[in-house]
């Protein structure tokens, strides 16, 4: 193992399986005290908190005040949760936590089956002790244990992990693909996120001014609207009804029950760094809905498209809308996950891009989810993964 301290792993976890060792979870009385792993609970808050501050921010002197509340709210707050889904932790011999699997269920179904899946958000460790518990931790990532396991932001070294552990890495969902709309407004959304002091600068006046001109000179950073095709903004409500029939072309897909939706939103508005969470339906000319896709964004600066899902065959034109919706409503740019069964709708874009930020892992023991995952028979990804976290963008 990589010492931890060094790496960002991202890993699989057993799923639905008993306490490590014998070791009590959640809620016993009796503590471990050395060198054990057990699931993690609220009281280990604080530490975790700090942990992950040293192992993923080490610019930063203190860890921010609001951490520890943030993850309680993501990996004890789903309605999903339980000690045998959630995240573990290992105890050195002084009964320090030294490494620990951040991770939050999210219910699936596989050919037809539920299956409630683990998300892996963040694997950290410290110190020699703490190589040595995360050594413990991959131990538990043989395919042959797990149900079902994924993270979509993996680092090279995790990628190599997951494949050792029986894994699998999807080469489409490990790209984002980046559609630029106004270049000097979306050169300056990203320099302002780098050198935080550029966004009280009065700059974006001078970048409007500049993306006049050049939207005139290169008329393809616009957006071509689709022909017969209209869009028209949604309750999040009515994207879960629109998102949960058209998600059935997939055998392996995000169950989104009510329950499990509104709690999944209820988390994702708490990161306000990328704007508000907003949401549209698509429609032909005889009124029929044919998509829906969910994203974040901020007048002027990026959009964050979480998913895109459409009927079959329709993808060109809810592609191309989509697109033309983000160009429309004024914004610099736009990204999203690559997916298999978009990928050809979306190539026909200009200035677009495609870059590789995590790799898109899974671990599994049932054959048939390995085989749809190779396919465009799945589908995960934006709300059904991390991307929404503050992990991700903010402390």
């Amino acid at each position: 193992m990589t010492p931890a301290a060094e790496s960002v792993l991202k890993q699989p976890t057993e799923l639905s399986s008993p306490p490590v060792e014998g070791t009590p979870v959640e809620g016993s009385r009796s503590r471990p005290s050395t060198g054990v792993v057990r699931a993690m609970e609220r009281s280990d808050l604080p530490a975790i908190a700090d942990l992950f501050t040293r192992t993923f921010r080490k610019q930063n002197r203190h860890t921010d005040s609001e951490l520890a509340g943030y993850l309680e709210t993501v990996f004890f707050g789903s309605p999903l949760y339980s000690p045998e889904v959630g995240s573990l932790v290992h105890l050195n011999e002084t009964s320090t936590i030294d490494s620990a699997i951040l991770a939050m269920p999210l219910e699936f179904m596989v050919h037809g089956r539920p299956v409630t899946a683990r998300i892996l958000c963040a694997f950290m460790a410290e110190g020699k002790s703490g190589a040595a518990g995360a050594a413990r931790l991959a131990r538990m990532l043989r395919a042959a244990r797990q149900d079902f396991c994924f993270t979509d932001n993996a680092s090279p070294v995790s990628a190599d992990h997951w494949v050792a552990g029986g894994g699998l890495v999807l080469p489409v969902q490990s790209l984002e693909w980046h559609r630029t709309f106004r270049p000097a407004a979306a050169c300056l959304d990203v320099a302002s996120r780098k050198v935080r002091f550029l966004a009280k600068l009065p700059l974006r006046g001078l970048a409007r001014t500049l993306d006049r001109f050049v939207r005139r000179m290169k008329t393809s950073f616009a957006a071509a609207p689709q022909d017969g095709v209209a869009s028209s903004p949604i309750s999040l409500n009515q994207f879960m009804e629109q998102a949960q029939g058209m998600m059935e072309r997939f055998s392996v897909h995000p169950v989104f029950s009510k329950t499990e939706f509104d709690w999944l939103v209820a988390a994702a508005k708490l990161n306000t760094s990328l704007g508000e969470l907003k949401c549209r339906s698509i429609a032909d000319a005889q009124g029929k809905v044919i998509g829906c896709y969910l994203y974040f964004g901020a007048e002027g600066r990026n959009a964050v498209v979480l998913n895109i899902l459409c009927q079959e065959r329709r993808e060109a034109a809810v592609v191309a809308q989509v697109f033309a919706d983000l160009d429309a409503l004024g914004f610099a740019s736009a990204q999203g996950m690559a997916q298999p069964f978009l990928m050809h709708a979306v190539l026909h874009q200009r200035h677009l891009v495609h870059k590789h930020t995590g790799y898109f892992c899974l671990v599994t023991r049932h054959d048939d989810l390995k085989n749809a995952s190779i396919g465009e028979g799945f589908y995960a990804g934006g709300l059904a993964s991390e991307s929404w976290s503050r992990l991700l963008h903010d402390f």
